[in-house]
């Protein structure tokens, strides 16, 4: 079974198109592309990754799959394609041209509109990709978790994966809502979930790890065994932690679980669910 860091991300730092790389996340000011993250993998053993976009545009979509191209050990690309667009099909259909191309990802977690999945013209967009064998990444923050379970609910048999166990405020221990609002979600059978952001949303750096053990308790309880994967989300997780911390902070809660389990979460879930050679 691989072994499969499942959500990471390469970019050129652009300051303009990066915008959202604040000062306080000035270590994240700086290119991170595959020839940085490969040896990395290697020292912890891990086979290969998926690249998940950091930019929504078809610029980012020809970067990072001329970086898998260019690199066997990138699996995968969860891409971005506009899925209000009127020729929806038309462009996934170009895209499912590239053996790379898993799926998409649009940040809703930033837009105004919190609702936004729910719009006719974004769920037109979703109904499209299971035509091409499409995965959806949902990036979302805890407010807007029961409209991603309105979401889902429309579409039983197309593949879904909650990205960043979608960020729960770690930093000041709220749970409640947000932990019901996971149950929700993770009773849908075709909706997986990303282990994945989690030091990002903790202090900083005064973090530890007992303060993600009632999170990580509450989707595994929810999605169970065969719905999580492993994720780094490198190199945003720098702002929090290095790399060997991230996969600590997962190794130290998995390891009660069964053999075949653990093998599941560090590659066997992912390599499934994005179809992964």
């Amino acid at each position: 079974m691989l072994r499969i860091d499942s959500h990471q991300h390469f970019w050129k730092y652009n300051a303009v198109r990066d915008s959202w790389i604040t000062d306080d996340m000035a270590v994240l000011q700086d290119d991170f592309l595959p020839m940085h993250l490969q040896p990395v993998l290697e020292h912890f053993n891990f086979d290969g990754c998926v690249v998940v976009q950091a930019d929504q545009s078809a610029a980012e979509n020809a970067f990072q799959l001329q970086n898998a191209k260019d690199h066997s050990f990138i699996k995968g690309v969860v891409g971005w394609v506009d899925l209000r667009a009127a020729n929806i099909s038309e462009q996934l259909a170009d895209l499912s041209e590239h053996p790379q191309m898993k799926g998409f990802r649009h940040i809703l977690q930033g837009e105004t509109d919190r609702a936004l999945m729910l719009k006719p013209d974004f769920v037109n967009g979703i109904s499209k990709l299971k035509d091409y064998g499409f995965t959806y990444d949902i990036l979302v923050f805890p407010d807007q978790l029961k409209y991603a379970a309105e979401l889902v609910a429309k579409f039983p048999d197309q593949p879904f994966v909650l990205d960043h166990i979608a960020k729960p405020d770690v930093k000041n221990k709220n749970i409640d809502d947000w932990a019901l609002d996971i149950q929700k979600l993770a009773a849908h059978e075709n909706v997986y979930c990303k282990v994945s952001g989690l030091v990002t949303e903790a202090d900083w750096k005064y973090w530890k790890n007992d303060d993600f053990t009632p999170y990580l308790d509450v989707v595994f309880e929810a999605f169970g065994t065969n719905k999580l994967m492993y994720g780094s989300d490198w190199p945003v997780s720098l702002v929090a932690a290095a790399y060997g911390q991230v996969v600590d902070l997962a190794k130290g809660y998995v390891s009660k679980l069964s053999e075949n389990e653990q093998a599941l979460f560090w590659g066997g879930n992912a390599t499934k669910f994005y179809n992964l050679k």
